[in-house]
């Protein structure tokens, strides 16, 4: 029984983290959405778009404590990373040299 209240209190502490940090990007971004995708055993990424384009990514332990501290922060949640809210991400020259690299092999 220890264990399991160990276990509990140690989701809460990360799903209290994790809201708080959604919260600030928020925050400092004039509102945020975001969506939230399995990365297989490592949990779970957040992905957070700021209303001025900014944008920023957190990972959770489980899908479950990803959603919780989602839900937790209050921002909109979409279901997948396209249309109209990918669009609302604001690229800049760092990011498309980067992307740009990439393809050739840099």
């Amino acid at each position: 029984m220890a264990d399991t209240q160990q276990v509990d209190a140690r989701a809460e502490r990360t799903v209290s983290r994790l809201a708080h940090r959604i919260s600030a990007f928020a925050k400092a971004h004039g509102g945020a959405e975001g969506q939230v995708a399995y990365i297989g055993e490592r949990g779970a990424r957040i992905v957070l778009v700021g209303a001025d384009g900014g944008w920023g990514d957190l990972v959770a332990p489980t899908h479950a404590i990803a959603e919780q501290a989602v839900t937790r922060s209050g921002i909109t949640v979409h279901e997948s990373f396209d249309g109209e809210f990918a669009a609302k991400v604001n690229t800049g020259p760092y990011e498309w040299k980067r992307m740009a690299g990439i393809q050739v092999g840099g």
